[in-house]
């Protein structure tokens, strides 16, 4: 993920906004080539990670356990917590699972980015779709991001 050369920050106006003030896509989860290529194009424009100044590694922790990968990647997780494309990596990562199952994405490691990858899809095959889009499940991804808007850690 790399930032356009020459981008003034200060003009970036997220998509749309919970009450927690983390960024999220209109439909996160709906499916579609169109929305995949504008949601990566958008986390690729404003992502905070690509002028981060953190060494590469430092976004790819090694530890299998979710704590100690967390510890490992703590610089990088603290980059993406004042992220404006934030929901948008996440969400990207979930879909984009080839891209997303490896490194920090949307500020979760690898190990919690699985778990909820599960629990969206238990959830969307349990609600036909209502859960994975926020509709109030307790695995929604509106739920999520705003629990780690708060500091809190993914159910």
């Amino acid at each position: 993920m790399t930032a356009s050369p020459g981008t003034p920050r200060a003009r970036i106006a997220p998509s749309g906004r919970t009450r927690d003030g983390v960024t999220t896509p209109p439909h996160p989860l709906r499916r579609g080539a169109a929305v995949d290529h504008a949601l990566r194009a958008r986390v690729t424009r404003y992502a905070r990670c690509a002028d981060s100044g953190l060494d590469p590694d430092q976004w790819f922790p090694v530890s299998v356990d979710p704590a100690s990968a967390r510890q490992e990647a703590a610089a990088a997780i603290a980059v993406c917590t004042s992220c404006p494309v934030r929901g948008e990596c996440l969400v990207l990562s979930l879909r984009q699972w080839d891209l997303g199952q490896h490194g920090v994405w949307g500020g979760l490691v690898t190990a919690d980015r699985a778990r909820l990858r599960r629990a969206l899809t238990a959830a969307r095959s349990a609600r036909g779709g209502m859960a994975a889009a926020g509709g109030g499940a307790p695995g929604g991804i509106s739920r999520v991001l705003g629990r780690l808007a708060k500091g809190g850690d993914v159910p």
